[in-house]
């Protein structure tokens, strides 16, 4: 298995403020919902995807990837699906061309990793953008 960009997590927290969570629950007790709303708090921009719900904390939900407009930059997709869900999810967002793949604690894909490194992504698989991001920006 090739490397991934764990190395690069604090500049990619750092670097790169828009984020489309795919997955994305409407129920305050999922990982999903609680995720984007502490990285909403946090100061990123969150673009939900779920195609059971139009909105998510007052924000526009998109059914899929290819439904963001197009003069949207994403620069992170961050993945909330079961892994053999992550490669339909990372051939979606090479459209998108978002700089960082981020698939959450539980979903590994080598090969929708490995798709998506192919094409100049950076992934971040098996990790929590949440819990990373406490432990690079602990308010201490």
């Amino acid at each position: 298995m090739a490397k991934f960009d764990e190395e690069h997590i604090p500049e990619i927290l750092e670097r790169y403020k828009t984020v489309a969570v795919v997955g994305i629950s409407d129920k305050p007790d999922r990982d999903s919902y609680r995720v984007a709303e502490y990285l909403k708090q946090s100061g990123y921009n969150i673009l939900p995807v779920n195609p059971t719900f139009d909105q998510w904390l007052g924000i526009k939900a998109y059914r899929d990837l290819s439904s963001i407009p197009r003069d949207v930059r994403v620069d992170i997709v961050d993945v909330f699906r079961k892994p053999d869900a992550a490669m339909q999810v990372v051939e979606e967002a090479l459209k998108l061309k978002p700089a960082v793949i981020w698939l959450q604690e539980g979903v590994v894909n080598p090969e929708a990793a490995e798709l998506a490194k192919s094409h100049g992504i950076q992934v971040v698989m098996d990790r929590c953008m949440m819990k990373e991001h406490r432990k690079f920006h602990s308010k201490a």
